[in-house]
């Protein structure tokens, strides 16, 4: 009887461990387009490391992307994570 017990929670703490969110290294890709003067770059990308859940990392990676208006000149940044 205590074998069994123990197995079984042996086999309880496995399954939580394994089902936890773990942190891991993602990278979140940020494509800037500008559009509305001439001579301006097509497109730069930039790269970001972050450190959390998934989740986590697609949330604050999404969350970079937006659009600026200086002017005449528009500025699109598009996030996504890799």
């Amino acid at each position: 009887m205590k074998l069994l017990n123990t197995l079984l929670l042996s086999a309880a703490i496995i399954t939580v461990v394994s089902t936890t969110s773990c942190t891991k290294d993602y990278t979140c890709q940020c494509t800037i387009r500008y559009t509305g003067a001439v001579g301006m770059p097509d497109s730069t990308v930039n790269e970001y490391p972050i450190k959390d859940t998934k989740k986590g990392a697609k949330s604050a990676c999404e969350g970079k992307s937006a659009t600026y208006t200086n002017g005449s000149i528009t500025t699109v940044e598009t996030c996504q994570l890799y």
